[in-house]
């Protein structure tokens, strides 16, 4: 599951690494990690540029070299709108817009990432409506309605969230339709390649794992946890948690070869699989007070840090036992984590960045970085590349120097 660029290529040595794209929901891999953080933030923010938006919206940032990728809304919140923007100046490059009314809890914005693949990319609204355009022009090569084409029987009040699973040579989507659950479509031409019935569509975002030989899709419906085969859509295994009722937002994170999965009613959890790679339903460990809504934790020097009302840092060698937690006001509330090999940033609702030592023993913070003032409020994911990270707030997305 590759953007344009392999996140994560090694330099020569002596050099240092970079992240070379951001090219789908959390990163590559979906895993919220890059391979260099710097050592500490910047004294003063730099804003490189600045692109006004015209609405506030939800969904993340995915960015290469050359080009970022971020929704809008216009004409009176009933067109969804992607813009192309120039990595270099902010300038915007081409446009596609979707005809897309509708009333939905916390606006109408599309909520999916745009996935960069080779050179397409994949723009997912709110209300089903699936674009294919082509990275340097936009160009649109095909496109489609899922929730008019599959029609499921109940319409999430939130909206369609998942950001589609990009695998070789073909689209994952949950339009959440009784005969059509999850659905694969293909890359190029959007034709439907399987689809499964199932249950309604969970809020969050699938992942592709091979465990123990089996190749598999992972993530969320709205009743349960899942496996499914992505040649054929057979689901493979199914976990129902001990408390119903989940929103199932956060993303499941593979550790090793083992499964993290975190909900608001069945705490932070973790999983193994048997040896035909099938998930065991009684997890490993259990930390109850780690129950985000909507929030997906990272997991970096055998720790997990996710936040909830607090940050915590779990270690998960000891069961998941609390190493740390912090409920200093920027980690209250919802905030977006990434990590690499050494340190953790934190994205809050507050306009700030905060860089932490993964490895101390208690909070370290090792820079804090003031972005946005009088638009704060960054529930959209940002994107990663080289040595800038890119942030939507309510009205504008910016470029900032990371070092």
């Amino acid at each position: 599951m590759q953007g344009a660029g392999d996140q994560g290529r090694l330099r020569g040595a002596g050099e240092k690494k970079v992240n070379e794209s951001w090219p789908d929901w959390r990163g590559s891999a979906r895993a919220g990690r890059v391979d260099h953080l710097p050592s500490t933030l910047p004294a003063t923010t730099t804003i490189l540029w600045t692109a006004p938006l015209s609405a506030p919206g939800l969904g993340g940032v995915a960015a290469t070299a050359q080009h970022v990728i971020v929704s809008d809304r216009e004409l009176n919140d009933t067109i969804d709108v992607w813009k192309c923007l120039a990595a270099d100046t902010g300038k915007v490059r081409w446009s596609v817009r979707n005809i897309a009314p509708g009333n939905l809890d916390y606006g109408n914005s599309p909520r999916a990432t745009p996935v960069i693949h080779g050179d397409r990319v994949y723009l997912f609204g709110a209300f089903g409506h699936l674009t294919c355009a082509d990275l340097a022009t936009g160009e649109i090569h095909w496109e489609t309605n899922t929730t008019d084409e599959y029609e499921p029987e109940t319409t999430p009040k939130w909206g369609t969230c998942s950001t589609p699973l990009v695998l070789s040579d073909r689209v994952i989507v949950n339009p959440g339709a009784k005969a059509a659950s999850l659905v694969a479509l293909d890359i190029r031409s959007g034709k439907q390649l399987w689809k499964t019935p199932g249950k309604p569509a969970g809020y969050g975002s699938l992942i592709a794992a091979t465990i123990r030989g089996q190749e598999q899709i992972i993530g969320h419906d709205s009743e349960s946890l899942g496996g499914w085969s992505p040649a054929t859509g057979e689901r493979l295994w199914t976990l129902t948690p001990d408390r119903a009722n989940d929103f199932n937002v956060p993303t499941p994170i593979l550790v090793g070869d083992k499964l993290l999965v975190s909900t608001e009613n069945n705490g932070t959890r973790l999983y193994e699989f048997d040896d035909r790679g099938k998930l065991k339903p009684k997890p490993l460990a259990v930390n109850r007070k780690l129950a985000p809504d909507t929030h997906t934790p990272v997991v970096t020097v055998g720790r997990v840090f996710g936040l909830w009302r607090r940050l915590f840092c779990l270690d998960i060698a000891k069961g998941l036992k609390e190493v740390w937690t912090d409920d200093r006001p920027p980690f209250t509330r919802y905030g977006t984590l990434v990590a690499d090999g050494s340190r953790v940033l934190c994205i809050a609702l507050t306009g700030e960045l905060l860089l932490i030592d993964a490895n101390a023993g208690e909070y370290r913070e090792l820079g804090r970085l003031k972005v946005f003032a009088e638009e704060a409020g960054m529930y959209s994911h940002p994107a990663l590349v080289g040595d800038r990270i890119y942030l939507r707030g309510s009205s504008s997305v910016v470029a900032v120097a990371m070092a």
